[in-house]
């Protein structure tokens, strides 16, 4: 990579090529690592990762992350990361934009698949 190879990424421009809620948009990639871009709103599924971390990142809105013993509250500006192993539920009442970081092998449903799993290899 060179430098000219270096580019801003203005998160608010890329939200704004995308509409559909939990369908992850890969916005840059570092260190085997992905940076990725999300619209929620809804209930996820309960999930884990067996092998990542996952860090959100709220933009904008209100992320509920639910977890088994307690919730975390995000609101913009504000961050969780769900260490291995974990399982969670993100929640969002209305609308929220957040950043994911993950390593790029990360099944979004995590262990349990089903019709909200988008394959990683396709965003």
């Amino acid at each position: 990579m060179k430098a000219a190879d270096v580019e801003v990424v203005d998160l608010q421009e890329k939200f704004g090529q995308f509409s559909d809620h939990w369908c992850p948009r890969i916005v840059a990639d570092l260190n085997g690592q992905q940076v990725k871009l999300a619209r929620l709103e809804g209930e996820f599924v309960w999930h884990s990762h067996a092998e990542e971390d996952e860090m959100f990142l709220v933009i904008e809105g209100q992320l509920r992350l639910e977890l088994r013993d307690r919730t975390l509250e995000l609101g913009p500006g504000q961050m969780a990361v769900v260490p291995r192993g974990v399982e969670h539920r993100p929640v969002a009442e209305e609308e929220v934009q957040v950043m994911l970081f993950e390593p790029a092998s990360t099944v979004n449903t995590g262990n349990v698949g089903g019709d909200r799993t988008v394959d990683p290899r396709r965003l």
